[in-house]
């Protein structure tokens, strides 16, 4: 054990929890609901007020939308250590900024103040938090966004019951039954108007949108304006600013036509639907009487407390020796074998308000003990025996404090372990960019003998002597100040036969002000049984921006130390959800044996390839440009001018991230059958060139996003629901000449469409489902769209919503138009009457002839 406590000491000074909510539904109403003031929002006790009466405006508004049926109990707030001590402040149990659901951080980029929801799973799977800015809370940007209770219930469906925006700032206009053009939203039954409207030195000028002759919809600076003053009441999840909205849009009322977010990711169906599908809506009846106001408790972040259990010591009783209370205090449990003991103080432990991190160092483990760690917001890790694959140092890496700055938590550059025989070499490279730096720590094991261990920095410069403790059989060395930007080399030379050797490199930010790149990754679930499929997501971040463009890999170890190897991907299909959103995904199938498995996580950052990604996040409350007052547009303040495509380079990185353990169970002896369908095709689209459909998408791969498939199945409908409906029935188009490619490869194919069997059918509905070698199929694919018909122009302005241009002509179009036609009415009858009276004249003068 001399081994592992030396390990401990030197890795127990960087203890990151996974984010996992502690909301549970009693009774109709959300408890252990958490909002989180970052440590960098400046002390400001009105935003503390502010919460509280965002929270009470916004149960009363959800208890409403959700047909008197869910509400908002009680709420924490965690304040920041940074902040005065007030006796009324409590210090936190299981509660840390990595629990969050409502964070309350600076913008993502300075003066964008956009409410969003981090969502990356699929429709009706729980999002992972809420962000709101300081100014939001404040009330600050309530023209823009609406009041801040009814914001977030819109954000709240995105992350309680995994519904999406029914806009699309990506698709603002669509061509619909009507032949007309609308805004994308549900329902109709919002009005406004579709304008141009642009200021510039202090004057403002609106003309009508005009139509783009390659999409043949509106213009790119087109926006649609709502009438201030409505009465319709949805949808929540359009525009939940507009003073009448009150309600989700449901199966009568739900736009299928619009191409929002919602019908793409959730086959067309209303966020009601999706909403009175879910767990919470299951498990709950419609309340007679009002809910009760909503229960604050204010919690502030002290002095963190970590207390190490080896196996079973009774250190639970120390602890409460040396502190008075054990709220929020960890302990780290290393376990290598079961305790059948540990059931019987399972509540215990709840009670205790003390957060449990599990570490098991072999395949054994009670079930009790895993049970106290998820109970108690903690984590759990799993160390193999094999040491190459450095899982304990790893372990310790990853429980880094959840409620401190991220400019203070120690990041992981990288971890890598080899068996080695003597003389052969461990080399590799570790990169510093200039967002980390501080308290650069390197740290070398060994199984047998010391090695070998040369050190050079970006300069080539040889660094100085490693400390080394030979009883650990490990050597450290820590750089002073700020390590240097660039890319470091090391090598380290065995000197036994079967050796083993790793490193390890951590380091902090290099300024509290720059924000470093992180990496968290994550499974979805933490147990699963055969053949249900898992995904490993991973999520590069620089604060609040997604970073695009890495090399992603994913290390997966079974209980006896099997490894499987995936390349995440950030493209928006298979697994991964949403497009260039930094979050990278992957499906994992390759199950080798029951029990558990850990997840370690790689990231390679190019400098000619990694970006920052600027756009505005998804799944946010939709921004408001202005209101129609009076025919006339009262225009919002501006959003800042930033390129939505703006993707900023960084220089080269390399980040390791572990993901914690999760368990498999029910896996078959012997070759696994084949059980799994290609994935779901979710980025199917669509254009028209005359009489030729032309459609793209990413290729799935044989077992959901790996291997190839063995053919296509794409069939067409004039209705959008029977082809989603009843897709074995509609139309099929000849695939023979199609063949698939490798999974994740960009497909495209042209088709003539034929004759449909639905009479004055206005569009062309498309639709793909894929099988494999084994002829299983996967679900079919979103639903694209091409227009029949060129929509009409956008008409003048009527009489309900007169043109609000500053430059008003004194006559309409529509007089125009009249006196237009009239006069060519007029000249054409004074044409015929001279035509006439000419020949009549000619006739005169031409002889009689007869037979």
């Amino acid at each position: 054990m001399g081994f592992f406590s030396s390990v401990l000491l030197l890795v127990l000074h960087l203890l990151q929890g996974s984010r996992t909510s502690l909301v549970q539904l009693n009774a109709n109403g959300y408890e252990g609901v958490l909002i989180a003031i970052d440590p960098a929002v400046p002390e400001d006790e009105t935003l503390i007020t502010e919460i509280k009466d965002m929270v009470t405006a916004a149960s009363t508004y959800l208890f409403e939308a959700t047909e008197k049926r869910f509400y908002f109990k009680n709420v924490s707030i965690l304040i920041p250590e940074s902040w005065k001590n007030i006796t009324q402040y409590k210090r936190p149990k299981q509660e840390s900024y990595k629990h969050a659901d409502v964070i309350v951080a600076p913008p993502t980029v300075p003066g964008r103040d956009e409410p969003y929801t981090k969502q990356f799973t699929e429709c009706g799977e729980k999002a992972e938090y809420i962000h709101f800015t300081p100014d939001f809370v404040l009330g600050k940007k309530q023209n823009e966004f609406g009041p801040s209770g009814k914001a977030l219930v819109h954000e709240w469906a995105h992350l309680r019951w995994g519904v999406f925006d029914e806009y699309n700032n990506d698709e603002p206009f669509y061509r619909a039954k009507s032949k007309k053009i609308e805004a994308t939203r549900c329902s109709t039954g919002i009005t406004g108007v579709n304008r141009v409207h642009k200021c510039q030195g202090g004057s403002c000028a609106t003309r009508p949108c005009r139509t783009d002759a390659n999409t043949k919809l509106y213009e790119k600076d087109c926006q649609f304006f709502p009438d201030k003053y409505q009465i319709e009441k949805t949808s929540i999840m359009f525009m939940q600013g507009i003073d009448s909205v009150a309600e989700f849009c449901n199966e009568k009322n739900h736009n299928r036509e619009a191409p929002s977010l919602q019908n793409k990711k959730c086959d067309s169906r209303s966020t009601w639907e999706v909403i009175s599908s879910s767990e919470d809506f299951n498990i709950t009846e419609v309340m007679v009487a009002p809910p009760p106001a909503p229960v604050f408790s204010l919690l502030k972040i002290s002095e963190r407390i970590v207390c190490l259990v080896l196996d079973k010591s009774g250190s639970m009783s120390v602890v409460r020796k040396l502190y008075s209370h054990t709220d929020g205090s960890e302990i780290v449990l290393l376990t290598d074998g079961e305790d059948n003991t540990a059931g019987a103080c399972v509540d215990e432990v709840k009670q205790s308000g003390a957060i449990i991190h599990f570490i098991a160092l072999g395949p054994s483990a009670d079930k009790a003990v895993i049970e106290m760690s998820t109970a108690t917001g903690g984590v759990h890790f799993y160390a193999t025996d094999e040491a190459e694959n450095n899982g304990l140092i790893d372990a310790f890496g990853a429980l880094a404090s959840g409620n401190t700055d991220i400019s203070q938590q120690s990041l992981q550059l990288e971890s890598k372990g080899l068996k080695l025989n003597s003389n052969e070499w461990l080399n590799g490279t570790v990169i510093i960019d200039s967002t980390v730096g501080k308290d650069t720590f390197f740290l070398v094991t060994w199984v047998q003998q010391r090695p070998d261990i040369s050190l050079l920095d970006p300069n080539g410069t040889l660094m100085g002597s490693f400390t080394v403790d030979a009883v650990s059989k490990m050597a450290h060395l820590s750089i002073p100040g700020t390590a240097k930007v660039g890319v470091w080399t090391y090598s380290l030379q065995a000197k036994a036969d079967a050796e083993t050797l790793t490193i390890t490199v951590n380091s902090q930010a290099s300024n509290s002000a720059v924000p470093p790149i992180t990496v968290n990754a994550k499974m979805n679930k933490d147990t699963s049984s055969f053949p249900s499929p898992m995904i490993v997501y991973a999520e590069i971040l620089q604060g609040y921006i997604p970073i695009l463009g890495a090399g992603v890999t994913a290390f997966i170890e079974s209980n006896t130390g099997k490894r499987e190897v995936l390349e995440l991907l950030d493209n928006g299909a298979g697994a991964d959800s949403i497009k260039n959103d930094g979050v990278y995904s992957r499906y994992f199938t390759a199950y080798s044996e029951n029990g558990r498995y850990s997840l370690k996580v790689r990231a390679l950052g190019g400098a000619s390839a990694v970006t920052r990604n600027l756009r505005h996040p998804l799944n946010r409350a939709a921004y408001i440009p202005g209101w129609v007052v009076n025919g006339e547009i009262e225009e919002n303040p501006p959003r800042p001018e930033i390129d939505e495509n703006t993707q900023t380079n960084l220089e080269s990185f390399t980040r390791t991230a572990i993901g914690g353990a999760f368990v498999v169970s029910n896996v078959p002896n012997g070759p696994l059958p084949d059980l799994y369908p290609p994935s779901q095709i979710t980025d199917l689209e669509a254009t028209s060139d005359e009489d030729e459909i032309r459609i793209t998408w990413t290729a799935p791969g044989d077992d959901f996003d790996v291997g190839t498939v063995e053919q296509y199945i794409i069939r067409i409908s004039g209705s959008l629901l029977d082809l989603r409906d009843n897709f074995d029935d509609a139309l099929q188009i000849n695939t023979s000449a199609l063949l698939p490619s490798e999974a994740n490869t960009k497909e495209s194919f042209a088709f003539k469409p034929g004759n449909l069997s639905e009479e004055n059918a206005t569009h062309i509905f498309i639709a793909i489902r894929s099988a494999d070698k084994s002829n299983l199929t996967s679900k079919v694919s979103n639903i694209a769209q091409v227009a029949l018909f060129t929509p009409e122009a956008d008409p003048s302005p009527d009489d309900s919503h007169p043109d609000p241009g500053p430059a008003k002509s004194g006559v309409s179009i529509s007089t125009l138009v009249l006196i237009v036609v009239g006069s060519v009415v007029i000249v054409s009858l004074i044409l015929s009457v001279t035509i006439c009276i000419l020949n009549k004249n000619r006739n005169t003068r031409r002889p009689r002839t007869g037979f």
